[in-house]
């Protein structure tokens, strides 16, 4: 055994036979607390024995007769792989006519001419001995009618009537299985595989079907040319009766296997660790399937439990053990062992009990600082048994937290998920179990983030001038903030003339190099922002006595020293018109493949006029030369002679060479082709190569034409192959290629994903985990999963309706992933399928799990009607969205008064079956605000407001201001203060200072106006003079009842009223006709007497008399 190691080592390589270690061998871990032990683990060593010596007669057979070769390799461990070869190790080719057995044996459904060899191979490979035995060569020689005919022939007279029968046909006849019916025994998870090889002339055709069922989709393949049966995966559903039915042009015959899917032991629930604290009551469950049914068995420290030390504590009740009142001594390893005939299972499970009060493993006062509207997760690492309880607080004294806001994870940690401002703060992790609390707080800091409120803009400055980039920020004060700049990012260069300061970057006396984007970046500890802009450097203007320009083009281009691959160009340069030159750009045509079309070759430094250049193969070059200095390019030289270069082999390969399947039987091989001058001579064409990886030995290769994609048809679905393409032309051979390895096309995932779990956070979120799909039935690229979910219904209306399905994609290996968005309160379903570059696989069964409650949205209305003095009605709306049971709605109001201050606030709680309530005993002429929201068991939903107004008390709209007394005073100053009061006043006194200027002018004309036509009216009119203290007019009379036309009218000079003055009422004016009140409480209608009275127009406030209230008196 290795030092400190449970691991057991044994090593043959320096001598000792592998048979002398065959055996069973088991682990035993034991401490104080127990023992635990492994599975079995079996070591045999392998054998790859000799094929034992037999003389083989020759086969001599008929043309058209079916054949067996017989192979029977030697009996090895592991069993070894069959194929047949010839003399050449080249493999025999396979057909519906020719085909190999599952037990090697090779089939003849009929023998034709050219079945006639001497070496007929078997070939055995014992993979993990790494050996190949084979078997002595079969002869086959098969006798045609034409030869028979002739031997006959030689043998009789020419008297004689000779002739073999020419090749009949023949009904199909099965050579393996032989009679009508056969079993088959299978264990569940493995493959079956299930064969039919017939005789028959012409060759028969196989067909398979289920006895009353189907074949498996997605888990069914036919091999061998449909000979075999292929089902992977198999299940006790699977167990049946499959018939093969084979068939020709002269009849049919079938077969029928019986197969019986048996199983291993598998785990329904295996045992899991048990930790209890001492009085705790628990279990361990142990429970397996299999077919025949396993026998449950449990040990305890790996000894059988019925002869372990008897523990009081403990029952054992079939696959359950029932743990009750537990101490400390019951802590013990417990081994369940799950068997049958064809396997066995074992897992441990640690029950320890313990008792520990709650301690909590965060570091106390811990900071967390993180951005505003970014995530806080905030830890609480916590022991204990028995498991601690977890809670969070906010603050000192604050309350438990709650609600959709916060997510709260099994490990403790809480987490915001959109941190504000207000999140800041203390917050305290409490941990409790019986044994005793604990709690720890820890700080939560919420920062503004960093912007750039000025950005850096796009600048243009000439040569040797000065330019400066702004990068103006703002930041959380307690963010230390670091700001670098960077030119085309990277650093700055190291040059005093780049001046940083605080929010900018100053360069002095610009030159060209300083050409480029610069980018300020500012950083903090905890976020970091950037911003860029461009700086084009551009000449001075130059002076008028210097004229700079771009050089004129190269002359006099020479071409010397040609070789195959290279030759010397010279020239002589243009006039610099004032600027040097900098560089030549040499450029060239192929006048071969592209004429007239020039490539960059090379540029040297403008000091050069001479340079050797590197040439390709069987390209016809022509050169020509461009100038440059700071103004720019000359135009290009005139072209220099031309130059053809020999052809030659192709110096490279094609590029980006890929092997991607578009189909699930093909390989479609893609490369890059060379460019015409790439090709160095005529001729190009393409060696294609491939292979299947780490199962084919040889290549396959086929020439093509200059192309850039071949096909390869007929390949098994998603293998990988390795591939090279290889150029050639008419003189040879590119180097040899370099490999890639590719894939055959994808075919749609077999499986679906199991043991779909859902794990509801909170009403709007869901985690879903599930077991990734074995990757050899992916068969393709896996691309991820896919969740199908959708909401069946909600579960407090109870109403389906229409379905539409979200689709969420989980890239890669993914095996969970998050469910945003859900409604709370609600039932939904969900599937789950893998993805790879065909598309998706089957969907999992549905899962179906439902939201917990979750608060309501608002009231889908709020109406106030029916105003009264002291009354509102007040009627409403459920929630569009209840999100669960609707417990109750909550209404506060307050009042509101002349200064919009608020008044205090009363809070109704109403049952949740009521639409409407009438408020009473408010109070009258008042404003009041309502906030209204429902609830249900987990909260209080957003709330909806409304604004109302109780009317006017009826008597103050009747009685005079006068003896109105204190309550009155008050009413009327509250109108007083109404905007839409004050403009009403205003008008009524202008249209009043209308009238009075009106009345001058006609008294003054002795004209007539209402009052002239009054008295004329009446016999004896009293007219009130004009009121020396307000300068207005007295009211006219009707002598007979002496009441005052208007309502308004002012009290006499000596302030008294008269009793019969102030008990008038709207009934003695009104007299029931005509009098009505409008929206706003004023009174409509004419004011009519016993007598004849002129019409009277105009509205009346309901509000209390005022001073100017008294004005309206005159009309």
């Amino acid at each position: 055994m290795k030092p400190n190691s449970g691991t057991l080592v044994i090593n043959i390589m320096n001598g000792g036979k592998a048979e002398a270690y065959e055996g069973i061998y088991q682990c035993t871990a034991r401490n104080e607390r127990g023992a635990a032990i492994s599975n079995n683990i079996v070591i045999r060593p392998s054998r790859s024995p000799l094929w034992t010596k037999e003389k083989l007669e020759p086969n001599q057979v008929r043309e058209g007769d079916s054949l067996v070769l017989h192979c029977r390799p030697p009996v090895g461990l592991p069993p070894p792989i069959i194929f047949w070869m010839d003399n050449a190790f080249q493999r025999l080719p396979q057909s519906e006519r020719v085909s190999q057995g599952l037990n090697g044996d090779l089939y003849f459904s009929n023998v034709q001419p050219e079945d006639t060899r001497e070496d007929y191979i078997c070939y055995a490979r014992f993979n993990h001995t790494q050996t190949i035995q084979q078997k002595q060569p079969i002869s086959v020689k098969v006798l045609s009618m034409d030869s028979l005919n002739d031997t006959i022939a030689a043998n009789l007279s020419d008297t004689d009537i000779y002739g073999a029968k020419p090749v009949t046909e023949r009904q199909p006849v099965l050579l393996t299985p032989t009679g009508s019916t056969s079993n088959k025994v299978e264990l569940r998870g493995n493959v079956l595989l299930l064969e039919c090889i017939a005789a028959g002339l012409p060759t028969p055709v196989i067909r398979w079907i289920k006895e009353g069922g189907e074949l498996p989709a997605n888990r069914t393949f036919f091999e061998n040319f449909k000979k075999t049966l292929k089902i992977i995966d198999v299940s006790e559903a699977d167990s049946g009766n499959y018939k093969c039915i084979a068939r020709n042009i002269l009849g049919s015959t079938h077969h029928v296997i019986s197969v019986t899917v048996k199983a291993a032991p598998y785990w329904i629930t295996a045992p899991r660790n048990l930790v209890l604290s001492p009085g705790e009551d628990g279990m361990l469950i142990c429970r397996a399937n299999g077919n025949p049914k396993p026998h449950i068995s449990w040990l305890t420290n790996g000894v059988p439990i019925a002869i372990a030390p008897e523990d009081p504590s403990r029952k054992v009740d079939g696959d359950t053990i029932i743990f009750s009142d537990v101490q400390e001594r019951s802590s013990a390893v417990y081994q369940c062992n799950a068997s049958n005939e064809y396997g066995y299972l074992l897992a441990n499970a640690f029950v320890n009990v313990l008792a520990e009060p709650p301690r909590i493993l965060t570091p106390a006062s811990k900071l967390y600082q993180v951005i505003a509207n970014t995530p806080a997760l905030l830890d609480c690492a916590y022991f204990g048994s028995p498991k601690p309880e977890i809670e969070w607080f906010k603050g000192v004294k604050g309350s438990i937290l709650r609600g959709n806001e916060y997510v709260f994870h099994d490990n403790g940690t809480l987490e915001i998920p959109v941190a504000q401002k207000d999140s800041t703060g203390t917050y305290t992790c409490v941990a409790r179990n019986k044994l005793g609390k604990i709690q720890n707080e820890v700080q939560l800091e919420v920062k503004d983030p960093t912007m750039i409120i000025k950005q850096p803009e796009y600048k243009v400055i000439q040569r040797a001038g000065q330019v400066s980039f702004e990068c103006t920020i703002k930041h959380d004060p307690t963010l230390i903030p670091t700001v670098i700049w960077l030119k085309d990012n990277g650093e700055l260069p190291d040059d005093e003339r780049f001046l940083v300061g605080k929010d900018n970057l100053t360069i002095m006396n610009v030159t060209d190099k300083d050409d480029g984007t610069y980018t300020c970046i500012i950083n903090t500890t905890l976020d970091s922002v950037s911003a860029s802009a461009v700086l084009t450097v551009v000449a001075a203007p130059p002076t008028p006595a210097i004229i700079y320009a771009r050089p004129n083009p190269p002359f006099d281009l020479e071409l010397t020293g040609q070789l195959e691959r290279s030759i010397e160009l010279s020239w002589i340069p243009g006039d610099e018109n004032n600027s040097p030159i900098t560089n030549f750009v040499i450029e060239y045509e192929d006048g071969l493949h592209e004429p007239g079309v020039w490539h960059y070759q090379t540029e040297v430094p403008g000091t050069q006029t001479t340079v050797q250049l590197k040439l390709s193969p069987y390209v016809n070059y022509s050169f020509r030369v461009i100038a440059v200095n700071e103004i720019g390019r000359s135009q290009p030289s005139e072209p220099s002679e031309q130059y053809l270069t020999k052809a030659a082999n192709p110096d490279e390969n094609p590029s980006n060479v890929q092997g991607i399947g578009s189909e699930p039987d093909n390989l479609v091989i893609t490369w890059e082709s060379l460019k015409g001058f790439q090709s160095n001579g005529p001729g190009l064409q393409y060696k294609v190569s491939w292979r299947q990886k780490d199962f084919d030995d040889e290549w396959t290769s086929v020439i093509v034409a200059n192309v850039s994609k071949y096909i390869v048809s007929g390949t098994p679905t998603f293998v990988p192959y390795e591939i090279k393409v290889q150029a050639l032309n008419d003189l040879g051979y590119a180097p040899e290629p370099s490999e890639v390895i590719g894939h055959s096309g994808e075919d749609l995932p077999m499986v679906a994903p199991s043991n779909v779990q859902v794990h509801v956070l909170n009403s709007t979120l869901a985690k879903v985990h599930w077991d990734p799909v074995p990757l050899k039935t992916v068969r393709g690229h896996l691309q991820g999963y896919k969740v199908y979910y959708w909401k069946v219904q909600s579960l407090s209306r109870r109403s389906r309706r229409h379905v539409e399905k979200k689709i969420l994609t989980f890239r890669g290996n993914k095996t969970f992933g998050m469910l945003p968005g859900l409604e709370p309160y609600s039932s939904y379903k969900l599937n789950v399928r893998v993805v790879n570059g065909k598309g998706e696989g089957p969907a999992s069964p549905d899962k179906v799990f439902k939201t917990p409650e979750g608060v309501p949205s608002s009231p889908s209305f709020l109406k106030i009607t029916n105003p009264t003095l002291d009354s509102l009605t007040l009627e409403w709306g459920s929630p569009t969205h209840p999100n669960g049971v609707l417990t109750s709605y909550i209404l506060k109001f307050q009042p509101i008064n002349n200064t919009h201050e608020l008044g205090p606030l009363v809070e109704i709680r109403i049952p949740a079956n009521e639409s409407s309530l009438i408020l009473k005993n408010l109070n009258y002429s008042t404003r009041y605000k309502f906030y209204f929201n429902a609830q249900t068991s987990v909260g209080s939903g957003s709330q909806i407001t409304e604004e109302a107004v109780t009317i006017m008390d009826e008597a103050g709209i009747l009685r005079p201001a006068v003896g109105a007394g204190k309550a009155m005073a008050s009413r009327q100053v509250d109108i007083a203060t109404q905007g839409w009061f004050i403009g009403l006043m205003c008008a009524v006194a202008l249209l009043i200072l209308i009238l009075l200027i009106v009345c001058f002018i006609r008294r003054n004309k002795g004209g007539k106006y209402p009052v002239k036509e009054k008295e004329d009216a009446h016999a004896d009119p009293e007219i009130q003079p004009m009121k020396e203290d307000d300068g207005t007019f007295g009211e006219y009379s009707d002598a007979e009842d002496h009441k005052p036309l208007k309502k308004g009218s002012r009290t006499p000079s000596d302030r008294t009223v008269k009793k019969e003055d102030s008990d008038d009422s709207l009934v003695d004016y009104g007299e029931g006709v005509n009098g009505q009140f409008n929206e706003d409480g004023s009174f409509i209608g004419q004011y009519s007497g016993k007598k004849e009275k002129e019409p009277v127009e105009g509205n009346e406030s309901s509000e209390a008399p005022s001073p100017v209230n008294a004005m309206n008196s005159f009309v």
